[in-house]
């Protein structure tokens, strides 16, 4: 796949709401079954959003709160396995960076931890229950 289609996005809730919600609601409340008031948070306007395109097609996002963590990370499966995600957290962990933050947090399904980790992640604390799906807080130190 050539970087020449795959484009990224940033911006706020008002400009990217509509794609970005329906890739979430697509993988998150669909094929994760996580429940609509979990997915839907109220976080999102005081958030930046990335938008990953594939040939001008939304098909990935995540977002960073203020407080400098990483969450919403998601890829349509149509487009997974072409470096989205990693495109994604990138941008994120630019921007994070960008504002100051001495370090970037998630909550990282277990199943998705090496991914992380090959990002310069580590996982701390005990595994616990988010939406029904197991989760481990992981941590990147910025400086």
């Amino acid at each position: 796949m050539s970087d020449a289609m795959i484009s990224l996005e940033r911006g706020d809730w008002q400009t990217l709401a509509d794609e970005v919600s329906e890739i979430r609601r697509v993988v998150f409340i669909e094929e994760q079954q996580v429940p609509q008031d979990e997915e839907w948070d109220g976080r999102d306007e005081q958030c930046v959003h990335f938008l990953a395109r594939l040939e001008g097609r939304a098909v990935g996002t995540a977002r960073l709160l203020p407080d400098g963590h990483v969450g919403r990370v998601a890829v349509l499966s149509q487009a997974r396995g072409l470096g989205l995600g990693l495109r994604l957290m990138e941008a994120a962990i630019h921007a994070a960076r960008q504002a100051g933050h001495a370090e970037v947090l998630l909550d990282a399904q277990i199943h998705a931890l090496e991914f992380y980790q090959r990002l310069g992640f580590t996982a701390f604390g005990e595994e616990f229950i988010d939406a029904g799906i197991p989760h481990r807080s992981m941590r990147l130190i910025l400086n």
